[in-house]
């Protein structure tokens, strides 16, 4: 028996929470999981999960506590910069998700791109997190031919 079972909780850095929440429910489809302010200091604690698998909720966090000074200003600098990894989110149809979403105003900075693992295409949410969108196919990552196609 496993002592983990599962990834349940990932920690996305926003620059307003919520701003955040609302984008990730009207845009990507998700709900609200948990919306609370706790202790003196106000600390909000913000979750959202995609509704077919509420097993992994998504925590909008603002770039303070419990990062020291430091890591907080490097996180809000990457925010700002458009340099702060996101999440990778899975859909069956790549082509068609990049429409639908591109059509409720979600900016992409790369179309449906094919690779090796599938079709790739890449977002930002209102805070600057890269969203790579993946519609997989199997392949074999030894024989895989891992050049960047032109244009890409």
């Amino acid at each position: 028996m496993a002592i983990i079972t599962n990834v349940s909780l990932v920690t996305v850095y926003v620059t307003d929470q919520t701003a955040a929440k609302q984008w990730y429910i009207d845009k990507l489809g998700f709900v609200e999981t948990s919306d609370v302010t706790m202790g003196e200091g106000g600390f909000r604690w913000v979750t959202v999960a995609q509704p077919d698998h509420p097993e992994l909720e998504v925590t909008l966090m603002l770039p303070g506590p419990p990062l020291d000074e430091g890591m907080a200003t490097a996180v809000s600098r990457a925010l700002a910069d458009g340099t702060m990894g996101g999440l990778g989110l899975r859909t069956e149809d790549c082509h068609k998700a990049y429409e639908e979403l591109t059509a409720k105003g979600v900016e992409f900075v790369q179309p449906p791109s094919e690779r090796p693992y599938g079709v790739e295409a890449v977002a930002r949410d209102n805070s600057g997190n890269w969203l790579v969108l993946v519609e997989r196919r199997e392949f074999d990552p030894a024989t895989a031919d891992w050049s960047t196609p032109e244009g890409d």
